[in-house]
């Protein structure tokens, strides 16, 4: 279904992130809804499993190495559960067009017509001893430093470093690595916080997270963006949430208007299944073991998923965190809109590449050529309607069939794109050890 997914992947150790069911604890298997109607006693303990990821499981259970096939019904069935009927029917007609057997597949979709979608998501796993738990990662105060690249948002950023003198953890330090023209020094005199600014003539965001992190003094690496607003809290909840869990990264929950309410798939606790840049804590040691981000993606997309990626093919936890909010003002100047490209599939012009080249370069150096080919044909027809169409489906439904009209023009930027893409492959990634013990 999900062609590109981090959790498609196996780690380097050969462990996925599901967990073998029959290790689970008593009390957190009572929380799943267990499907008698699967064929397969394995489909069944898989579904069981996914439930466990999705609804918040983290602990340290044995995980799946490997999978056995199932039966056509089940995958139909699952599918069922778990996507939208619009999904099922293209795994319907992607299988057909791959010739499996038409006979077993028309059947397998027929016969569970009458699957209703779980609402098993209503009901997550509850971290209770969570909101009572007292941090010793917070008593023992690790240094932290919080990495914030802008590029002409001065209005912006001055909200975002008001912020930060009234969080109640204050240890730490702030590394401001400004692109603006024109620079203005004067801005940063007069606020309260242990600020380090650079000034950078290229206006390159990875080149500047990079040099940034090569500067922190902090044992912590925190992540923001120039266009933000946080509580108060922000910084110790990052923290908590790490102790809590022992876990390597917190991937904060990014709100894009005042007063919304928090996504329903971020509002607990889980395995995190993306990072964002502009809100997540990780430990320093990362960068030292995996490396900085890859800057095969300046001036374009997916930098920050891609280093998400490999640190959980590393084996290192990244927690979805539902309490280290921020409100992400999404401002329409400034910041990568001025550097490049903000969307990953949608074109400025018509002659443009689809997508990003950089998104196919991520695609096709981790899941091959094959996925990167399905994951394109799932996101391209739908990417034609603007942006602010993504959330309607009948829309979205416009521009699939939009982009078979104009067929001949989609596949000449695709076929852009992957050759763009194809030369960054043959280039290698561009990814830059960080030195142990590297506080320059």
């Amino acid at each position: 279904m999900q062609p590109t997914h981090y959790f498609r992947l196996r780690k380097h150790d050969g462990h996925s992130v599901f967990p073998l069911i029959k290790n689970l604890p008593a009390e957190i298997v009572e929380q799943f809804e267990c499907d008698h109607q699967y064929i397969s006693h394995i489909a069944k303990a898989y579904d069981l499993s996914w439930q466990a990821v999705q609804k918040g499981y983290i602990g340290k259970a044995e995980t799946y190495t490997q999978f056995e096939n199932v039966p056509v019904v089940d995958n139909y069935r699952f599918a069922r559960k778990y996507f939208s009927s619009f999904w099922v029917f293209y795994v319907l007609m992607v299988r057909l067009f791959c010739f499996y057997n038409p006979i077993t597949e028309i059947l397998g979709w027929w016969k569970t017509r009458k699957v209703m979608r779980s609402n098993y998501l209503e009901t997550p796993l509850v971290y209770s001893d969570y909101d009572t738990f007292k941090s010793e990662l917070i008593e023992q105060k690790p240094f932290v430093s919080v990495i914030i690249p802008t590029l002409n948002r001065y209005p912006y950023l001055k909200d975002v470093l008001s912020d930060l003198e009234q969080q109640d953890y204050t240890h730490f330090e702030v590394i401001v690595v400004d692109q603006s023209t024109p620079f203005q020094p004067e801005f940063y005199v007069n606020f309260q916080l242990e600020i380090q600014v650079v000034h950078q003539e290229e206006k390159a965001l990875w080149l500047a997270r990079n040099r940034a992190i090569k500067m922190a003094k902090g044992e912590y690496i925190l992540l923001f963006d120039d266009d933000s607003r946080v509580d108060k809290n922000w910084i110790s909840e990052h923290l908590k949430g790490l102790d809590f869990f022992k876990a390597d990264l917190s991937s904060g929950v990014s709100i894009s208007e005042v007063g919304a309410p928090t996504p329903a798939h971020y509002a607990y606790f889980k395995i995190s299944d993306q990072l964002d840049t502009g809100n997540v804590l990780l430990k320093k040691d990362i960068f030292k073991a995996i490396g900085l981000f890859d800057r095969q993606f300046e001036k374009q997309r997916m930098g920050d998923g891609e280093f998400g990626l490999r640190s959980y093919l590393a084996g290192y936890l990244n927690i979805s965190h539902p309490y280290a909010k921020r409100l992400h003002l999404k401002v329409g100047s400034g910041g990568l809109r001025d550097m490049g490209s903000w969307d990953a599939f949608r074109t400025n012009s018509l002659f443009e590449p689809r997508p990003i080249p950089s998104v196919l370069y991520y695609f096709r150096r981790y899941w091959g050529n094959t996925a990167a080919r399905w994951s394109l044909l799932r996101t391209v027809p739908l990417s034609i309607m603007p942006y602010r169409f993504k959330g309607s489906k009948l829309m979205m439904i416009v521009g699939a069939m939009v982009s078979l009209f104009i067929f001949p023009l989609v596949v000449f930027q695709v076929f852009k794109s992957w050759r763009l893409a194809g030369k960054k492959l043959d280039e290698g990634a561009l990814i830059e050890k960080l030195e142990v013990g590297s506080k320059k």
